[in-house]
């Protein structure tokens, strides 16, 4: 089934389908040809993680309905101006930055459209560069704290259920510094690529 699942993606890209379709149509086949304890699944899922990234997603859907979005990519268009390399670095540390505090998928989503601006407007940056330094920010910057990525909340509502808990303290000691090093890593490696 995962086979078919990877394959539902692969193709249905070609078809304009999203990859939602294929992952449900699977999960449902599995659902229907295992049958397992639904009352056991229910339990356990970790609820409070799941709803948390169900408000995270609704607040960045806000933020993007009232407009915000525009106004920071015009501020970045103007900060930057026409210089790829003040591009990257905004893009990289800034959204990097952001990641700490933000969840950084959600993150991503957000900024996607201001690197499309962003991309338009530079010369050059139609490499592509604007939209790796956007990953690159918002994956190493997701090393920072414990709510800064998806699968920092899972490992640790994971850690939790197996008495043996990551204190917030502990996670920000080590991922703090990494984020630095990895996101000057990942910013000098732009460079020499684009």
């Amino acid at each position: 089934m995962f086979v078919l699942i990877i394959a539902g993606f692969i193709v249905g890209e070609g078809f304009h389908v999203a990859p939602a379709v294929p992952a449900l149509v699977g999960a449902t086949i599995l659902l229907v040809w295992l049958k397992p304890d639904v009352h056991a699944m229910i339990q356990a899922v970790d609820w409070t993680t799941l709803v948390f990234f169900m408000a995270l997603f609704i607040v960045v859907g806000a933020i993007q309905e009232v407009g915000l979005l525009g106004f920071v990519a015009q501020w970045m268009a103007d900060l930057i101006g026409e210089n790829l390399q003040i591009g990257m670095f905004v893009m990289v540390y800034g959204v990097g930055i952001f990641s700490i505090a933000i969840a950084n998928i959600p993150l991503a989503a957000s900024f996607l459209p201001i690197a499309e601006f962003l991309s338009g407007s530079i010369p050059g940056a139609n490499s592509k560069a604007l939209y790796y330094a956007l990953s690159m920010g918002t994956a190493m910057g997701g090393n920072g704290l414990l709510i800064s990525a998806e699968a920092n909340l899972l490992t640790a509502g994971i850690t939790r259920q197996a008495d043996n808990p990551i204190s917030f303290t502990d996670f920000l000691k080590v991922g703090l510094p990494v984020t630095f090093l990895t996101l000057t890593a990942g910013f000098l490696w732009l460079l020499v690529r684009f």
